[in-house]
């Protein structure tokens, strides 16, 4: 294997659910140079996720590779961290724990719902959200970490919700 393939997939193995830009910028490699490398690496998994593709090693199943895209995300990340600690809450609680708009809840939730991360229980007109598999969460938790971009983007969202809600 090239010097260059073993640096990609070392990259991987160690940041799983890097996307492809990430990956180029983290590196300093041309795009090019990445597409080819990755397309000759059978041990890669690729998840396309919200218009990202990420990777990541054959050792994560395909809901793991869901789960570590949306960890990766920051806003995503916050609303897990919050449904960890309190195992349930409604929507709006939520919300307002993280200080952003229910349009911004309900965009991350579309997806964490679609994949199974988060599941939203009605019980007599009540919506409540919680974790469909808490403790493999908690454990893939521990292995990512939001890229400084995702973070950004995050916070430049809830900037954004705050300026809108006080007009």
């Amino acid at each position: 294997m090239s010097d260059t393939r073993v640096r990609i997939y070392r990259h991987i193995e160690s940041n799983p659910g890097v996307h492809f830009r990430e990956l180029t910028r983290a590196l300093d490699l041309a795009t090019g140079q990445v597409q080819y490398h990755l397309s000759r690496l059978d041990r890669v998994h690729s998840e396309s996720v919200n218009g990202r593709t990420h990777y990541y090693t054959s050792s994560f199943d395909s809901w793991e590779r869901h789960a570590i895209a949306f960890l990766r995300r920051e806003t995503a990340r916050d609303i897990l961290l919050t449904l960890i600690e309190r195992e349930t809450a409604r929507p709006d609680e939520v919300a307002d724990h993280l200080d952003i708009a229910r349009s911004t809840l309900e965009h991350h939730l579309r997806g964490l719902v679609e994949y199974d991360i988060v599941e939203k229980r009605r019980d007599s007109g009540r919506v409540t959200l919680a974790l469909c598999r808490p403790d493999l969460t908690v454990e893939l938790l521990a292995a990512v970490e939001p890229t400084v971009s995702s973070r950004l983007s995050g916070r430049f969202t809830r900037l954004l919700d705050r300026l809108f809600e006080s007009e």
